[in-house]
């Protein structure tokens, strides 16, 4: 309802134009189960006044029977309207008010706390502006704190109040509220909101709802209803890129052809320069066209016909930008996908999607991860149940201009409506675009096929991201009885224990197999060392720390294999052990032989080795400890 004012009565056309000129805030309430959230709106429309006389009785007479607030009016049943709200004392539903002060115009969106109704609160935060996240002061940040934190900035809700009610519970204790603004700092650092703001409050007593609390004198700040009526909105709004998806076209004559729509973002005006896509087709807007009478500048938000100077075939769905606006067409983008119905996702299921204006088929390509809302934590995901949240790779059957959802809302979110039953079953962000041209790429090479490099679905990062850490090569080199192997198999325990995923790769088991075919001249060597730094690359894109325990005597051959990774995922270890001590080791008699004559081109006998110049960790077994040469690894590492 709308505020009281003398002007309804003295001159009602005086109020209602003051009335048109607010702007409107859309916010949203949530937190966890009982922290007050319909409460907190019941004393919000009451102190200030919003509640109509019967609305009052009606809630006073409904608390004999469902409240819970003992002899006094719960406020909650003004929002929690359904029978089973009022049984269990919860909200299900999202539920909508409108009031209005004299500086602006709200509403507010009651969303509830219960984790299986996390789609209710998505819908609700879809079309918000700001969200009030309260915390039960006594409790503090709880699960469902966090998740609905991170769903309203995973829907570009750029205000956070952060409201710590129930503070006459704990005394009003100022010490308390720090504790909590501390605690809820670590959720903060892990959001993208730019504006978050405390504020402690009583919604069962009223203190700091509407009026400043006398109990909390040591809090300055504003009441909620103060922080809501001067929370700055205007320029969240996307000014600079100028995006009109095309609704319908009217043509109720042969002298008029308009293009409707509701401006998503940008600011547009007659005779600005504008291009059609996907088609590409230039023109410029000829006029802006209302039922209230042409207009010299549109803003977002606004419905409005569109005639241009040029006739140039446009249709629904399609989209009026700037001219020199550089949108990307794809058939293909990342996206943050919200699952609403029981039956779940299932990748590579055809469904249709709505982009803007635009329908067409698509589908959930690939699953990257799914987000524990709970926890933040991501974890692989094979399909979407109900109320699950995923990063996801979506396909369409034709390409599309794409948005970015955090730049433009309006033009970067789809629903996804099940075929058969026309049921929206999702909703989703996109994330940015991807190239989905073909499947392959070509790269140089020297093969002797007739090969391309094919792209794979689960990348490097994804493989990585469920490893819990990044794939290396850690590249042991150095004379034979230096140590190597014994070093690399100590490194692989310790990293093991440590919960890193392994792979050591030895120079004699190599042999066995991958290498069994090659000799021990200079260029069976070298294609050993190569086939190895191959495998290794494979381990490492795989996510898996590769240790490998080599001779690799030739620096050439080893820059080769460096040359394979990104610069500080290859880690080169030169174990330099003096000869003299590796040839008494001499662990497999290969000295001795290689002296006799019996082994031609072994290394540091009849063989060179080539000294790295620029290793990353240098050692030696003969004086260093192995747990000393291990710590020092691990702190490279």
């Amino acid at each position: 309802m709308a505020h009281a004012s003398d002007l309804i009565s003295d001159d009602i056309e005086a109020y209602l134009k003051e009335h048109e000129q607010k702007d409107l805030l859309r916010f949203i309430t949530c937190g966890s189960v009982d922290d007050g959230k319909s409460t907190l709106i019941g004393r919000l429309l009451h102190d200030s006044k919003m509640i109509y006389e019967d609305q009052l009785a009606a809630i006073t007479q409904a608390s004999k029977t469902s409240g819970t607030t003992g002899d006094a009016v719960d406020l909650a049943l003004l929002v929690d309207g359904l029978q089973s709200e009022r049984e269990q004392g919860i909200t299900i539903d999202v539920a909508y008010r409108f009031f209005s002060t004299d500086k602006r115009k709200f509403i507010i969106a009651d969303t509830p706390g219960h984790e299986q109704y996390t789609r209710n609160m998505a819908t609700g935060a879809s079309t918000a502006s700001l969200a009030v996240i309260l915390i039960d002061a006594r409790y503090g940040v709880q699960t469902q704190t966090r998740r609905h934190s991170f769903i309203a900035d995973l829907l570009g809700i750029q205000h956070l109040v952060v409201a710590i009610n129930k503070m006459d519970l704990v005394d009003y204790s100022e010490a308390r509220y720090a504790e909590i603004i501390a605690e809820y700092q670590a959720v903060a650092d892990r959001l993208g909101a730019r504006d978050i703001q405390f504020v402690p409050l009583s919604a069962l007593k009223g203190d700091n709802v509407v009026n400043k609390s006398e109990a909390m004198a040591w809090y300055q700040g504003p009441a909620l209803l103060e922080l809501l009526e001067n929370v700055e909105i205007r320029h969240d709004q996307n000014l600079r890129d100028l995006r009109l998806p095309v609704q319908y076209v009217n043509r109720p004559n042969l002298d008029f052809r308009g293009y409707c729509g509701t401006l998503a973002a940008g600011v547009l005006t007659p005779g600005q320069a504008v291009r059609a896509l996907p088609s590409g087709k230039t023109s410029t807007v000829e006029r802006i066209v209302t039922f209230d009478g042409d207009l010299d500048t549109a803003y977002p938000g606004q419905a409005i016909t569109v005639t241009l100077e040029d006739e140039i075939d446009i249709s629904r769905g399609d989209w009026l930008v700037a001219e020199d606006d550089q949108v990307p067409l794809a058939s293909s983008y990342e996206a943050d996908i919200v699952w609403m119905h029981e039956t779940a996702l299932e990748p590579g299921k055809l469904y249709d999607l709505k982009l803007a204006t635009r329908g067409l088929a698509g589908k959930v390509q690939a699953i990257d991860y799914q987000v524990d809302v709970n926890t933040l934590e991501q974890r692989h995901a094979d399909h979407l149940d109900l109320n699950a949240i995923a990063r996801c790779h979506v396909e369409l059957t034709a390409p599309v201009p794409v948005d970015d959802y955090r730049t433009s809302p309006g033009t970067g979110s789809f629903i996804i409506v099940d075929r058969l039953t026309n049921i929206t079953v999702g909703a989703g962000m996109i994330h940015r675009p991807l190239d989905s041209e073909l499947p392959y790429e070509y790269r140089e090479h020297d093969s002797k096929a007739n090969v391309v490099w094919n792209r794979t679905s689960v990348t490097q990062a994804m493989r990585e991201q469920i490893n819990g850490h990044a794939g290396k090569c850690v590249w042991f080199t150095g004379y034979s009885g230096s140590g190597k192997s014994t070093l690399a198999n100590a490194l692989e325990v310790e990293l093991n224990r440590r919960g890193y995923h392994t792979m050591l790769l030895d120079g004699d088991n190599i042999r066995h197999g991958l290498c069994k075919d090659l000799g021990m001249g200079e260029a069976d060597r070298a294609e050993n060392i190569r086939r190895v730094g191959e495998v290794a690359r494979l381990f490492a894109e795989a996510g898996i720390v590769v240790i490998t325990a080599f001779i690799s005597p030739f620096r050439a051959d080893r820059d080769a294999a460096r040359e394979l990774f990104d610069a500080g995922d290859f880690v080169e270890v030169h174990v330099d052990t003096p000869l003299d001590v590796c040839e008494q080791r001499d662990p497999k008699g290969l000295y001795q032989k290689a002296r006799e004559g019996k082994i031609q081109d072994f290394t540091g006998i009849n063989s060179p080795y080539e000294v790295p110049k620029s290793a990353e960790v240098a050692v030696n077994t003969e004086a260093m400890s192995q747990q000393d040469i291990l710590t020092r690894l691990l702190k490279e590492l």
